[in-house]
């Protein structure tokens, strides 16, 4: 992991590999960015620490709760970076630009 991509500042910048989603159910079509605190196979998880993450391995299996999403039809596009460890509420971690609320960009 190297940092974050986009003009946000939120997705982390991670190799892409395909997640497997149910193609029909109430959420096909829409889009699921996982906060990096949660596993999704084939990933690793670092909780916004980069040694926590570098240590880590690809997880087995995703996390149940994202799982019942995927299930449902939504179609995973990337993880999206978190507080260190998730310590804080404001999205600020010292190892990546500041993320962008499109809402409030100011």
């Amino acid at each position: 992991m190297t940092g974050t991509h986009g003009p946000l500042n939120a997705f982390l910048d991670l190799r892409r590999m395909p997640v497997a989603h149910a193609q029909l159910g109430p959420l096909a079509g829409l889009r699921l960015a996982v906060k990096d605190i949660y596993d999704v196979a084939g990933y690793r998880t670092g909780c916004g620490n980069l040694q926590k993450f570098a240590e880590s391995h690809a997880a087995s299996r995703t996390a149940p709760a994202v799982q019942m999403i995927l299930d449902a039809g939504a179609r995973f596009v990337g993880k999206t970076q978190t507080d260190e460890l998730a310590f804080a509420l404001f999205g600020q971690n010292a190892h990546f630009s500041f993320p962008v609320n499109p809402a409030a960009p100011d």
